[in-house]
């Protein structure tokens, strides 16, 4: 019998080794910690590098506060968003380190010739908020010739005080730019206003808008950005000023996409000027840091246009990365020039050149998450209780404008003051009072400016006729075109008349027998030649 040897068999595996839920649960933990761990290290970021790539982006305008004519801003039909950038506060002529409107005007000289104040206070009650913009192309950026450090600061520091603003604008253009000693001074005493105002808790938002080429940020303007940093202030961020590229490019023939090449650059410059200044970001994180403004219609450089096409591309765009602002030059300019018959290439400061709904980029941007609308805020000023003064409140002793009349006529352009605001014409109106829902309307006859400013008061008379006149007489007959002088002032006959005094009412009655030959600064007076 053959005995046949069977093949040895491999040995059985070991079965395999079972996961108890514990060690799945710590597995995970610690995968966890080793991911989290290793993106602190990519990213790490601080409280003054935050910012989310999810960030709400917010629309602000410019508005150019001394262009002709004055844009009201704080009236939804104008500006239907509720924050606004006013541009541009530069160095007064005669005195450097006081602060001045484009030299035009000081603050207390803006009050009275702009109704600021007034303007400012009324896009307040609406919920709006108030911001200022430094320096711009033209005059001269406080830093550059006021080298006081305490003058300075201060100068820096009255206009946000005075229209409460809550964030600030650093527009550093052209030689300013290349100005190293002027970037430092700024750099400094912007840090030290945003230290004083943390202290009062009024915390201040700084931008430094900048040029940028297609290729980002000027060497000028990594510098100004990196000592801006160095000194200390908390950056909100870089906003570019995405126009007048110039030849070779690219903006004339595609605006849209050198704009957006631009900013991808700009972010990654962000990126890196704020880890080189300790206060490293992530690549997602950048995005919360720059802004964006592109000069509708026709630039400066004619051959380049951002139509309201490219409007739409940009908004799309700020909404992919997160951009947290967005602004235009300017809102003055958001509208067709030549109304019905577009005029289409003109460069203009009143209207954007391309063919456009009125404000109509504005509209687009609007829509952005996080920009509240001017039509909100007055719905919400509406459903709140009123605190009108009463009329017997208007004291022409305080009010910088002549007391609404029912007797009187006021032509376009006319302000009063009525319960304690002050208000505009709009056209020719007689006996409608304003302060109502139909006269305060976008095509009423009435335009609100804004409350009367704590300490105003009646500005002096200007005389338009300084003839040596008689004095008014009640005995004299006087035909129409004498003129005569009542308690210093000038004044002449409409028609025939005798016993019937001049009087000082502004303005004069239409039915009055003697028009005032005298007005009050600014102010419209349609009865006299020349004016």
């Amino acid at each position: 019998m053959v005995i046949v040897k069977e093949k040895p068999k491999a040995p059985l595996e070991p079965p395999p080794r079972e996961l108890s839920v514990v060690r799945v649960v710590v597995l995970v933990v610690v995968l966890c910690a080793i991911g989290f761990g290793v993106w602190q290290l990519a990213s790490k970021e601080t409280p003054a590098a935050s910012a989310k790539s999810d960030a709400v982006p917010v629309y602000s305008p410019y508005v150019d506060v001394t262009q002709t004519p004055t844009y009201p801003f704080q009236l939804p039909s104008s500006n239907p968003v509720s924050s606004v950038y006013l541009a541009f506060i530069v160095s007064d002529k005669e005195e450097p380190c006081t602060p001045s409107w484009g030299t035009f005007y000081t603050l207390a000289g803006a009050e009275q010739g702009l109704d600021l104040d007034a303007r400012t206070a009324q896009l307040r009650s609406q919920g709006g908020s108030v911001m200022i913009s430094y320096g711009g192309q033209a005059n001269t950026e406080l830093a550059v010739d006021c080298t006081d450090p305490a003058k300075l600061q201060q100068a820096y520091l009255e206009p946000i005080q005075r229209y409460h603003a809550t964030a600030i604008d650093l527009d550093v253009e052209g030689a300013a730019l290349a100005d190293a000693a002027a970037n430092a001074r700024r750099a400094t005493a912007i840090a030290a206003v945003q230290k004083q105002l943390a202290a009062e808790k009024k915390p201040l938002r700084v931008w430094m808008t900048l040029p940028v080429a297609s290729s980002g940020l000027t060497a000028e303007g990594i510098a100004a950005v990196r000592a801006t940093l160095k000194a200390g202030v908390k950056l909100a961020g870089v906003n570019a000023m995405t126009m007048d590229f110039g030849p070779g490019e690219g903006a004339a023939h595609d605006m849209i996409a050198t704009i957006e090449g631009s900013l991808v650059a700009t972010q990654a410059q962000v990126q890196a000027l704020w880890r080189a200044a300790g206060l490293p970001s992530s690549a997602a994180a950048a995005w919360g840091h720059v802004g964006v403004t592109p000069m509708i219609g026709v630039n400066d450089v004619t051959a380049e246009r951002f139509t309201t096409k490219d409007a739409h591309e940009l908004a799309d765009f700020v909404k992919q990365r997160g951009i947290p602002r967005v602004s235009i030059w300017s809102l003055n300019r958001d509208s067709q020039c030549g109304g019905a018959f577009a005029k289409v290439g003109e460069l203009s400061d009143t209207c954007s050149g391309v063919e456009q709904k009125p404000l109509e980029f504005t509209h687009i941007f609007s829509a952005l998450r996080g920009t509240k609308t001017a039509h909100r805020a007055q719905a919400e000023a509406a459903a709140a209780p009123q605190t009108h003064a009463s009329p017997e409140a208007d004291d022409p002793a305080t009010s910088p404008y002549p007391i609404w009349r029912p007797a009187a006529a006021y032509v376009s352009g006319y302000k009063v003051v009525w319960q304690g605001q002050i208000y505009q014409a709009g056209w020719w109106n007689q006996g409608t009072p304003p302060g109502t829902a139909a006269a305060d309307s976008p095509t009423g006859p009435w335009q609100p400016i804004g409350p009367v400013p704590p300490g105003s008061h009646a500005p002096g008379l200007v005389k338009l006729d300084h003839g040596n006149h008689s004095r008014w007489s009640p005995t004299t007959v006087y035909h129409g075109g004498d003129m005569v002088t009542f308690e210093k002032l000038p004044y002449k006959a409409r028609w025939y008349t005798q016993g019937e005094q001049p009087l000082d009412a502004l303005p004069a009655d239409p039915s009055a027998p003697w028009e005032p030959l005298f007005k009050y600064p600014g102010e419209p007076n349609p009865g006299v030649e020349g004016e």
